[in-house]
């Protein structure tokens, strides 16, 4: 990883071009209704930021949790509740939160029948996600070596 980039050698000179289909790719499952589809990722080249797709079915959600970076969501797809340190706020399509590393926070799908989906883009891809019940600590590419699930 290159800890300075200038303008002759930026951190993702050997980061090679890519089109990545979410439609296409391998979803992940987090339990309990969501599952996750890596999009940019060490795996294609990415040594700057993660991102990827979460999918929420109908009432489902995600454990609260921290991260060790900053990390931003897009609302794709329905409606959510976001959770951060401790504020419940509900969003919709193309809503966008920031969560500054460190801060609990969690999403869940505001319906109980529609889909949700979200666009998550983390500032390291050393990323890691700290659930605050447990205090159990893994990083975010981890979870995509659980078994592959169809993307819906």
């Amino acid at each position: 990883m290159c800890p300075h980039p200038t303008i002759d050698a930026p951190c993702f000179a050997d980061f090679p071009p890519a089109v990545l289909r979410p439609a296409e790719l391998p979803a992940f499952s987090r339990g309990g209704g969501a599952r996750t589809i890596p999009l940019v990722t060490q795996a294609v080249g990415a040594e700057v930021f993660l991102t990827g797709q979460t999918l929420f079915d109908g009432g489902a959600g995600i454990a609260l949790h921290t991260h060790n970076c900053p990390e931003s969501v897009t609302i794709l797809e329905g409606d959510a509740i976001v959770e951060i340190d401790g504020t419940e706020h509900r969003v919709t399509r193309f809503d966008t939160t920031y969560v500054p590393a460190g801060t609990p926070h969690r999403f869940r799908n505001a319906s109980d029948t529609e889909p949700m989906r979200i666009l998550w883009i983390y500032a390291s891809v050393d990323a890691t996600r700290t659930i605050v019940e447990t205090g159990v600590t893994a990083r975010v590419d981890a979870e995509h070596a659980k078994r592959a699930e169809t993307a819906s």
